[in-house]
């Protein structure tokens, strides 16, 4: 019912559309013929509501190439930018190929709308927060209501200005104060063509000061979000106070703040030992440790603390959606099998054959069957089933994240070369022991340090997050960390896009990662970071018509 009538109020509210990324044709057209005045637009208690929503419907669903709607930025395209980029997936035919071998340029159009998406969405947050700013309380639309509001959005355009952080910037651990290296600061609306003139004067800013932007956003999310929600799935599709603060554990673990991923995650994960729970949101950690997907499981459950709704009327599209990209093509699913699990990591030691994650619950092969243009065979992800309507929500963040988030943070502050600390164990061990139920994998004497500990943290951090889009995330900010880091620190190298049978290449021996990395014609590469792929290039969508960031273009593109 929300897309509804997002998509009602996307036609009727006076948002323009001129920001970062627009096309020529936006410079000449600023405003639809439809729109209403922005007082109009923010004149009633049910026209905020529905102007609100539709934030949420720009985060889910920003077309691609002027028109299509392929989930741009959160509706799929951050999770399947997010694993493409790493190489615990492969892509089997051409979606996300440029992605995955990282031979982008400023014209690619992946990363080009992902841009342009993210500062749409952005720019319609701040004409919505300058609306919200001259509403007056009516009813029971309270100040408290609007302000509630402007959480909501607040903590939106968080997610988006990290989202360009990841992509587009080196990560905090470079130089974060080095001039021009994060986003542009976008905080006034662009509603004309003065406001644009101005708009194009931003320019970057570092990326301490995004960082610092976005947690200024975050914080004061978290002092209006209301605890939980009456409708059973807004819960988890509209923010809520948790979801700020858990966006702030992950904010601040990119940051390698580890005290203050702990005094958040503490705010609603303070118990000393399993089970972990917040009790005022609803949120824990169920024992199935699929109970986050399907259709039905995506939409109403205690784990997912933010997702990002789809639905059979606005979905992500056949070219573009989660059930459709990742599924196998075999019957009688009949996906596309376009983005495969990687050998890489079905074959790693640390990922046991008895793992429930490995069942039949969780993946499916796909055979390429007589009579099919699906995939090339491999094995797929079955966290997003609805291939006919495409209305498995998009995750976004989820309590298995913050508990790994707060091991890592509680471990290093401990230290590395000590004894494992007990509390970041025992969240280590809440998320993998419900998946592997063998005690031999379940014991903090099996660590003999605070090392052996973090990098089994990661190790499952990859495993949990599988097809969720948060790999790169994980390359991205431990580029920089010496013991910690992947393939030297870069892009890692992958497996080859081109094969044609990759079954045997599945065989559960470790040894096999090797013969794979061995093989030039198996293997894509490792990139060094270093090389300018490491970061996209700002698209030249935005620099042929903004000299500000011509100017300030990432170095080598």
């Amino acid at each position: 019912m929300r897309k509804n009538i997002s998509k009602i109020m996307f036609r009727a509210v006076a948002v323009a559309v001129l920001i970062l990324g627009v096309g020529c044709q936006d410079l000449l057209d600023l405003q639809t013929k439809t729109a209403l005045s922005d007082a109009t637009a923010f004149a009633t208690p049910e026209r905020i509501a529905l102007t609100v929503a539709g934030v949420y419907d720009a985060a889910q669903s920003g077309t691609y190439a002027g028109g299509a709607v392929r989930g741009y930025p959160f509706g799929a395209a951050h999770v399947e930018q997010g694993d493409a980029r790493g190489e615990d997936v492969f892509n089997t035919q051409a979606f996300f190929l440029i992605t995955y071998h990282a031979t982008y340029d400023g014209t690619t159009a992946n990363n080009d709308w992902h841009f342009q998406t993210l500062f749409r969405l952005i720019n319609r947050i701040n004409v919505v927060l300058a609306g919200l700013d001259g509403a007056t309380p009516q009813g029971a639309m309270t100040q408290t209501v609007i302000d509630g509001y402007k959480g909501e959005v607040r903590f939106l355009r968080a997610l988006a200005y990290h989202e360009l952080l990841k992509h587009f910037c080196r990560p905090y651990s470079d130089n974060p104060n080095a001039p021009l290296g994060g986003m542009p600061l976008r905080t006034e609306p662009i509603t004309g063509a003065s406001s644009a003139a101005a708009g194009v004067e931003v320019g970057r800013s570092t990326v301490a000061e995004t960082y610092a932007f976005v947690l200024a956003d975050l914080n004061y999310a978290e002092s209006v979000l209301p605890e939980t929600r009456d409708n059973v799935g807004m819960k988890i599709t509209r923010a809520v106070k948790a979801a700020a603060i858990a966006l702030k554990t992950r904010v601040y673990l990119h940051m390698g703040d580890w005290p203050n991923v702990i005094t958040e995650g503490n705010k609603i994960a303070s118990q000393s030992a399993a089970p972990f729970s917040y009790t005022p949101a609803g949120i824990n950690l169920p024992t199935d440790p699929y109970a986050a997907f399907s259709t039905a499981g995506s939409k109403s459950n205690s784990e997912s603390i933010f997702s990002i709704e789809n639905s059979a009327i606005d979905n992500a599209s056949v070219n573009g959606g989660l059930p459709t990209m990742y599924s196998t093509s075999a019957p009688p699913t009949g996906g596309r099998a376009l983005v495969a699990i990687s050998p890489l990591i079905w074959n790693q030691p640390w990922f046991l054959a008895t793992d429930i994650r490995k069942s039949d619950t969780f993946v499916s092969w796909d055979e390429n069957p007589a009579g099919t243009t699906g995939g090339k065979g491999g094995l797929f992800t079955k966290k997003y089933t609805d291939i006919t309507t495409l209305s498995d929500n998009a995750p976004v963040i989820r309590y298995a994240e913050v508990l790994l988030n707060m091991a890592e943070a509680i471990q290093r502050q401990a230290g590395l070369g000590g004894a494992p600390d007990a509390r970041a164990f025992a969240m280590y061990d809440a998320v993998r022991s419900r998946s592997v139920s063998d005690p031999d994998t379940d014991e903090i004497t099996d660590f003999a340090t605070g090392t052996d500990l973090v990098h089994s943290i990661l190790n499952e951090r990859r495993i949990e997050f599988l097809k969720e889009g948060l790999r790169w995330g994980d390359i991205h900010r431990l580029a920089q960390d010496a013991t910690f880091n992947t393939w030297g620190g870069g892009i890692p190298a992958k497996v080859t896009s081109n094969m044609t049978n990759v079954r045997p290449l599945y065989t559960g021996d470790p040894a096999t990662n090797d013969d794979i990395m061995a093989n030039p014609a198996q293997r894509h590469a490792a990139i060094p970071y270093a090389n300018k792929e490491f970061v996209w290039p700002i698209p030249n969508s935005e620099t042929n018509l903004n000299p500000t960031l011509a100017a300030q273009q990432n170095p080598g593109w």
